[in-house]
């Protein structure tokens, strides 16, 4: 047996050994209900993958609920697509821009308390399958929501709804709660080398 031959022969056989394992995991995998997702870190794309699931749900006819907290200075791409499906996505921008751009404690607690009711009616609607709050994560990092609070009414939401929560920061509690948490870590970004936010790119 040439040496091709023999490297192909043994990756089959792994391949096959993954595939029997991977589908014992499937067959063992019965329970549905709706997850609470979080995606946190300091790297590029936690709304990014959200909003990837915005899209992959429309696709499967699920109505859609956004809540975005902070942000909502400038309009985005995202928002100016799915603004397209008045039908299918509820798109709410509730924020007034970054927390250093507001400087405004006062007045991005009361924005935000105002998102959070929007978002608890988005919570409380069955007809809803997946809701994201963008940028939650800073609202509760910088108490301008309580936990406690937030918590209680995704935990009260339908049985079978979706939740991604966003944005750098998640709170220990937030994290525990959570089905499936993905950690966005910073290995190299273009502003550091003084390249300038791109439409497409980062709004």
């Amino acid at each position: 047996m040439s040496e091709t031959a023999e490297r192909d022969a043994r990756h089959k056989a792994r391949m096959q050994r993954k595939k029997a394992l991977i589908d014992e995991k499937i067959a063992q995998a019965q329970d549905e209900y709706g997850l609470l997702l979080v995606h946190s870190g300091n790297g590029k794309g936690k709304s990014s993958s959200a909003f990837g699931m915005v899209a992959r749900a429309l696709g499967h006819g699920i109505k859609v609920g956004v809540v975005q907290f902070i942000k909502g200075a400038a309009s985005t791409g995202e928002e100016t697509f799915f603004r397209r499906f008045p039908e299918e996505v509820s798109y709410h921008v509730m924020g007034e821009g970054f927390t250093w751009e507001t400087q405004d404690r006062q007045r991005d607690i009361a924005k935000a308390q105002q998102a959070w009711a929007v978002a608890r009616h988005l919570l409380s609607d069955e007809s809803v399958g997946l809701v994201v709050l963008d940028e939650l994560n800073i609202a509760l990092k910088h108490g301008y929501l309580e936990l406690d609070t937030v918590l209680a009414d995704i935990e009260a939401r339908p049985l079978l709804q979706h939740v991604v929560v966003t944005g750098r920061g998640a709170l220990p509690g937030m994290i525990e709660a959570a089905d499936t948490v993905t950690e966005m870590s910073l290995v190299k970004h273009a502003f550091k080398s003084g390249v300038k936010a791109q439409k497409g790119i980062e709004f």
